[in-house]
């Protein structure tokens, strides 16, 4: 009688939440584009824009003046902030050039842009790289139904290091409500 109860409690608890229509909604808060060395990177776009209550994008744009480039790496943090930024799940450094077919964390946060970047190939880039008008809808189904985040406010911050130094560092900060 006790599991029947304990299972009863647990269906109209779920169907509760499916007919309330719970549902998570990702915002764009800020975008901080840092370049770490000129001489080698610099961005000629880095914003947010808002074009209606319903759409809204992130564009990223650099001019890279060491072309091309064989090697690099990209450091991923995950930050969630509570009393600052603390980390929050992810923290991995990868190879640039084998985003594509890395671990599935790896191809999770690369699959967060590469619809709408320049970044869909292996080394060597031998172009300026780009995301471009990379829209919270896309964000909102990847970080909400494909991988689920709690509540929250956020930061992936990225590092991008070539040769083994830093050279630039992109912050996307986030909120999950």
């Amino acid at each position: 009688m006790a599991t029947f109860k304990s299972s009863l409690l647990i269906f109209l608890i779920v169907f509760g939440f499916a007919v309330s229509g719970v549902s998570c909604k990702v915002e764009f808060t800020n975008l901080k584009c840092t370049t770490l060395e000129r001489e080698f990177l610099e961005f000629d776009k880095c914003f947010l824009k808002s074009i209606s209550r319903t759409y809204k994008y992130l564009s990223v744009s650099t001019k890279i003046h060491m072309l091309p480039i064989k090697s690099a790496s990209i450091r991923t943090q995950v930050l969630q902030r509570l009393n600052g930024y603390k980390p929050f799940l992810f923290n991995f450094t990868t190879d640039a050039c084998k985003a594509l077919s890395g671990k599935v964390t790896t191809r999770f946060f690369f699959g967060l842009i590469a619809p709408y970047s320049n970044l869909n190939h292996s080394c060597p880039y031998d172009h300026d790289l780009f995301v471009e008008k990379l829209p919270i809808s896309f964000m909102d189904e990847q970080l909400t139904k494909v991988l689920p985040f709690p509540e929250g406010d956020y930061c992936i911050k990225n590092v991008f290091s070539h040769r083994g130094k830093p050279r630039a560092e992109v912050s996307v900060y986030a909120s999950i409500s």
